[in-house]
């Protein structure tokens, strides 16, 4: 009997250049470029995240908030032979000084959010959030245009716990960026002091790690 062959990085870049190619556990998975809801969630969440946190402070194109994080649209992530194109990405300058000069990064983030669609939804929350939880992605979040919905995850004792849930235009600032009010990926704003309580499953998981 004749062995099944791996997919490759090759098959990645023989793909039209109307699909985002990734690989898990040596297959190929290939998608069409979202449609317009979509990429106007991430744009929102993306547009908000760049202009507080993205870079360095002090400098005259500064970021007008904390800063210290590099945020990016759409990178490409090599962790071993799994390739993967996350909505959005996050890494504390910190961990990353500098960006690659590649194109693409094997360190992995502290921060992905991924917006969901009919075609991707098992395909985001099953087989690439198991390699994230394993490459130890410390937030992972679910943004879900159709519902309306954004779910926020943090890896604890090595799985992801869901800390929030929310939807529409509710308060909240959201982990790991807290610090600034988050917008809402929906269409309204999810500002303001107040932010949904943690889940109990998650603060239990949290006081257990400290």
């Amino acid at each position: 009997m004749a062995l099944l062959k791996d997919d490759t990085y090759q098959d990645i870049l023989d793909l039209p250049e109307h699909l985002i190619g990734e690989l898990v556990d040596g297959r190929l998975y290939a998608h069409a470029r979202p449609a317009y809801g979509h990429v106007r969630a991430a744009s929102r969440i993306g547009y908000a995240l760049m202009a507080a946190f993205d870079g360095q402070l002090g400098g005259p194109s500064g970021p007008s908030g904390p800063g210290g994080w590099w945020i990016l649209p759409e990178p490409e992530l090599h962790f071993g032979r799994n390739v993967f194109v996350p909505d959005l990405t996050g890494w504390r300058i910190s961990r990353l000084p500098q960006l690659p000069k590649s194109h693409y990064c094997e360190l992995p983030p502290d921060w992905v959010c991924e917006v969901l669609s009919p075609s991707t939804t098992s395909h985001d929350r099953v087989r690439k959030s198991h390699h994230y939880a394993a490459n130890g992605i410390p937030y992972l979040w679910f943004v879900d245009p159709a519902a309306r919905t954004l779910e926020v995850l943090e890896l604890i004792d090595g799985r992801y716990t869901i800390l929030r849930t929310d939807c529409d235009d509710a308060l909240g600032n959201y982990e790991p960026f807290e610090a600034v009010p988050s917008p809402s990926p929906h269409g309204g704003t999810w500002a303001g002091p107040s932010r949904p309580s943690i889940t109990p499953q998650a603060a239990k998981l949290r006081a257990r790690e400290r």
